[in-house]
């Protein structure tokens, strides 16, 4: 049997989504505990987890999704960890490749593939302006798998930061000199529907860009 894979999933009111979300990682066939973190919802997001078979950690008010991460982390148990929004869909047999990829090389850390946005079918066409129309890099979700020993290293995610969390991981990365292999794959379907993380939290977003920044110059100096 392959080694456990954690996938944690920080979920706010998710249930439109959640159900396909979580059948996208089941599909993949792999040995994975989903551990979704139920940030303070007043919708079904609970119920839906447990009916699927997922391990649910309440939070009773929301935290925010870094916090939630981080509460994801301190409960997995795999040799490996992947965060993934209750809203996106991996690609089948995507979690395969990049467990293969860390498998065969010790030397390389975590690995990241490609996210492709997509606009949910039940939101207006307006919104298809603001999708990227070609897969890219730079998002945690569903993207990168990643051995859950780094953290011993670099530590939890910084809680103070909402938004841009990933830019911060890659800089501690970069200090403790651990490798994050790109792959061209598309691993994971982005769904955009009008009240995305990242839509409803730009403002945080630049300020936080802008706080990592500072920290890592601080640094340097």
């Amino acid at each position: 049997m392959n080694k456990l894979i954690s996938i944690i999933m920080p979920v706010k009111n998710g249930e439109k989504y959640l159900k396909e979300a979580i059948e996208g990682i089941q599909k993949q066939n792999m040995n994975v505990e989903i551990i979704v973190v139920n940030d303070g919802s007043t919708d079904r997001t609970e119920q839906i987890a447990k009916d699927t078979g997922c391990i649910v950690i309440n939070h009773e008010q929301s935290r925010g999704q870094v916090f939630a991460k981080n509460t994801g982390l301190k409960h997995a148990r795999g040799d490996y960890v992947m965060f993934h929004d209750g809203d996106d869909v991996l690609n089948d047999k995507v979690l395969q490749i990049m467990y293969d990829v860390l498998e065969s090389d010790e030397s390389v850390a975590a690995v990241m593939a490609k996210v492709k946005d997509f606009v949910s079918p039940d939101v207006a066409d307006s919104i298809q302006e603001t999708v990227k129309q070609e897969p890219y890099y730079g998002l945690f979700t569903g993207a990168v798998l990643m051995r859950s020993r780094i953290f011993d290293k670099i530590g939890y995610l910084n809680e103070t930061v909402h938004t841009g969390e990933i830019i911060e991981w890659a800089n501690k990365m970069a200090e403790h000199k651990l490798e994050i292999k790109k792959i061209d794959l598309v691993a994971t379907n982005r769904r955009i529907h009008g009240h995305n993380f990242g839509k409803t939290h730009r403002s945080t977003e630049f300020q936080n860009y802008a706080q990592i920044l500072r920290e890592k110059l601080k640094k340097a100096n």
